[in-house]
């Protein structure tokens, strides 16, 4: 949460561009921008009139006065005696060229401004182009060609300062070399630098060393698990005594852990045997040969965690061996839900069969298909993308959104 005393700066020189596929995100962490900007502001007014004694109308005038003068170049319109709010987005316009070419043309002036892009690299729903002539759907390397030509565009234009919001961090998963292959997550990374971009804004990147390749970039590597534990304590009768938090195999055992003990549950482990002569193909053609238990279900509701789905399959496996193992209600928490391909088909086929209870899942990924589902439970994370923004625009300490153990625990407290 947004510190109760935290002081006002002007938002008058932050802007937002969205990228085609990232427009949807944009409009609302915008909208929570307006009001979190506007509710500071009306702190300092208060503040401000009770300090000097001031009228709240005069003090009003005088902080507006004060970011003015500060910011002359970025004039904001309306009335001087309560809080005026910018527009924040830019617009720009996206051509997109017989070839398979981009381009971006940002439509006003962005020099000096703290400019924020945001894009969806993995939407796959039809996104406007041409002035809204065209409609295509795109795939994450035509999504990730936007991002580069938009960056580009904005330094060409002389924004201060450019920051990416990609709530999936592009290509995450080819972090680590096994061979003759390439370390593509972080080469991402090393272009965007090259591009003049300053710092990412993502959401639970699944290699944390990823950031450790760049230079001057920085990798503001946020969580959802304060979101995705309050929309758990809403499931009536979940949280109670049989409730244990399993992780679906070594690599989220982190995860899992500081949800375990977040919600003061013990943890279990599965440990998964994998063939890698085979390739996983879909939810029912996976690698996957063996699944051990580390722990005791049998009775109890499930949680596990984790901060990707594909295809599904891996998950669907885990699923359906607990359930062999004779848990109860199986949940899954799932902060980066792609559900490529047929996935969402399969997760359809197993929620009939019992396989499962419910996915909650972030708005991190624009899903129009699994938010129909009954399964399915859509968690909101634009209001804490909106809160990282209004921190750095205003220099402030990310320290209570990065770790958000505390927050956790007072809404424990509140229930």
């Amino acid at each position: 949460m947004v510190g109760k005393h935290m002081n006002y700066s002007s938002p008058a020189n932050l802007a937002v561009i969205a990228c085609p596929g990232g427009e949807v995100f944009a409009d609302q962490v915008i909208a929570h921008l307006k009001r979190v900007f506007r509710k500071d502001f009306d702190r300092s007014v208060d503040r401000i009139a009770q300090r000097y004694a001031m009228e709240p109308s005069a003090a009003a005038r005088r902080l507006n006065f004060i970011n003015d003068a500060a910011l002359p170049a970025h004039p904001l319109s309306g009335g001087v005696e309560g809080f005026r709010c910018p527009r924040f987005k830019v617009p720009v316009r996206y051509s997109l060229f017989a070839n398979g070419e981009i381009k971006a043309e940002i439509l006003e002036s962005v020099r000096g401004k703290d400019l924020y892009i945001v894009q969806d690299v993995e939407n796959h729903y039809p996104v406007r182009f041409n002035e809204g002539e065209l409609r295509q759907t795109l795939s994450i390397n035509d999504h990730l060609m936007t991002v580069f030509v938009t960056a580009d565009a904005a330094r060409q234009a002389g924004a201060q300062q450019v920051t990416l919001v990609l709530p999936v961090y592009p290509y995450a998963r080819q972090h680590k070399k096994k061979g003759r292959e390439g370390l593509t997550a972080s080469r991402v990374g090393n272009i965007l630098e090259t591009l003049g971009v300053s710092r990412i804004i993502t959401l639970d990147i699944h290699s944390r060393e990823t950031g450790n390749a760049f230079t001057a970039m920085r990798v503001e590597n946020l969580h959802a698990s304060y979101q995705i534990i309050q929309a758990l304590s809403r499931l009536p009768g979940v949280l109670n005594e049989g409730f244990v938090v399993v992780s679906p195999d070594t690599g989220a055992v982190d995860r899992n852990k500081f949800y375990a003990t977040a919600l003061k549950k013990p943890l279990a482990l599965l440990y998964k045997e994998r063939d890698y002569s085979r390739v996983s193909k879909n939810a029912v053609e996976n690698n996957i040969s063996e699944i051990k238990l580390l722990g005791n279900v049998r009775g109890k509701t499930v949680l596990m965690a984790d901060d990707m789905l594909g295809t599904g399959g891996t998950l669907l496996k885990a699923m359906k061996f607990l359930k062999d193992e004779g848990a109860g209600k199986v949940i899954a928490a799932i902060s980066l839900p792609l559900f490529s391909k047929d996935a969402v088909s399969y997760f359809d086929a197993a929620y009939q069969e019992g396989l499962f209870y419910r996915i909650i899942g972030t708005n991190a990924v624009y899903q129009e298909e699994a938010a129909r589902r009954e399964w399915y439970i859509s968690v909101n994370i634009t209001s804490l993308f909106a809160r990282t923004i209004c921190r750095l625009h205003q220099g402030l300490s990310l320290s209570s959104l990065l770790d958000n153990r505390e927050v956790i625990v007072r809404l424990f407290a509140d229930i």
